[in-house]
């Protein structure tokens, strides 16, 4: 029988498709105090590029970010925080539509994940009516993407950011353990 072990925290990021000009400060400010303060930021992309998936609610001219949270945290509040997500999005609609979206996921040493409200064979129910959905995991020293994998996420640079990601995570999990450590010794 496999001894069960307490799950390391993970790495969480939200990834914000946004229209055009939209002022981020205020959307920064509300997922900080979701999360933690913001530590890493992509570079900011077209997403139109990749699909038209939003352009129905959301127009076009589309804008695409990346962030990380500081702070590492359980994996299992994933469903909490994607519904907490959904409820900021209610706060920068306009004419009862999104001008943005938040998709927030988490990177272990392993995979990155997102989450989703969306059911597909592929995905794992978690709970309180969210999925998650594995977009990449961790072989040969590279994040691979599957079959499944988002367009954008399949970026040579969107790939780049989420292993440099990665190296950030290592070395805070690197504090966590010796702390974690330190308290099971006293």
């Amino acid at each position: 029988m496999g001894k069960i072990k307490p799950y390391p925290p993970v790495k969480y990021f939200a990834a914000i498709t946004f229209t055009a000009g939209n002022n981020l400060v205020d959307l920064y400010g509300a997922l900080e105090n979701l999360f933690s303060a913001i530590d890493n930021e992509s570079e900011i992309f077209d997403f139109d590029q990749f699909t038209s998936y939003y352009q129905s609610e959301m127009g076009k001219s589309l804008q695409k970010q990346i962030i990380s949270f500081k702070t590492l945290l359980p994996a299992e509040q994933l469903p909490a925080l994607k519904i907490a997500t959904n409820s900021i999005e209610e706060n920068f609609l306009s004419n009862g539509k999104r001008t943005i979206n938040v998709d927030p996921g988490y990177l272990t040493a392993a995979r990155m994940v997102l989450a989703t409200t969306k059911d597909y064979d592929h995905r794992i129910y978690l709970g309180m009516g969210i999925f998650g959905d594995l977009h990449y995991r961790f072989r040969s020293g590279h994040f691979r993407f599957n079959e499944w994998t988002y367009p954008d996420y399949q970026q040579e640079n969107i790939l780049h950011y989420f292993e440099e990601l990665r190296i950030l995570y290592m070395e805070q999990l690197k504090t966590w353990n010796a702390h974690s450590l330190q308290n099971e010794e006293s």
